[in-house]
């Protein structure tokens, strides 16, 4: 579905990743660890085209797409929930949720499936997104990613600053997304939940892929989360 061939991003001199080659299939969840600083947001915003300098080959779907414009991306199928949400605080919960269906066009009707992924939106589909409570607006930046229709989802650090039961709801509709086929690479900085979801580790360090297992086998052995991140429960 996504693969990553020596992914290069740097701002001017300054390589933030470095030949990063990894793979994301189909209903796969494929985690993204590391320490801060390491590189893991920098290597989802590369894929998204918002890194200055790129290079290397980006596969999706076996077609090249590391050459096209940022805006050009979300059409062919990779969407992005950044760090922080970025909602449209002013506008309302359908509002936010029509700004993912213009991606392509899509009708409103194309929101119910993910709404039922989501139900608490639905009850507020006529407030302000900046009104809604850290794990409202983490639903919403995820559903209105979910409306663009993609095949690839990244989602970056969706747990950060949630209690653990919003986090847990949150990430078991991430996990629910399995069964449609869509791949996901989530960079997550919650052990316990990044094991429990993602099929599949990367661990990251000085923007370069250092260690990959499957997620079980960290769970059995967890010294390489403790020498690339520095803690294993």
């Amino acid at each position: 579905m996504l693969q990553l061939k020596s992914i290069t991003g740097a701002y001017g001199p300054v390589k933030a990743v470095n030949e990063v080659s990894l793979t994301v299939a189909a209903g796969e969840i494929l985690g993204l660890m590391g320490r801060n600083g390491a590189g893991k947001t920098t290597l989802l915003k590369t894929i998204m085209g918002l890194v200055p300098k790129r290079s290397g080959s980006l596969l999706l779907d076996g077609m090249e797409i590391i050459g096209l414009p940022a805006h050009a991306i979300p059409r062919r199928g990779i969407a992005y929930v950044p760090q922080g949400r970025r909602l449209f605080s002013e506008l309302t919960v359908a509002e936010n949720l029509r700004m993912g269906l213009l991606v392509k066009d899509a009708p409103q009707a194309q929101a119910e499936p993910i709404l039922d992924l989501f139900p608490i939106l639905r009850e507020r589909l006529t407030q302000a997104a900046g009104t809604l409570s850290g794990g409202e607006q983490q639903m919403l930046a995820v559903a209105r990613a979910l409306c663009a229709q993609p095949k690839v989802l990244l989602l970056d650090e969706p747990s950060e600053g949630l209690i653990p039961a919003v986090t847990h709801r949150i990430l078991d509709a991430v996990a629910a997304l399995r069964e449609k086929g869509v791949a996901i690479l989530l960079v997550e900085q919650q052990v316990k939940s990044a094991l429990r979801i993602c099929d599949r580790i990367a661990l990251i360090e000085n923007g370069t892929i250092q260690h990959e297992a499957p997620a079980q086998e960290l769970a059995a052995d967890p010294v390489p989360l403790e020498r690339y991140i520095g803690v294993h429960r």
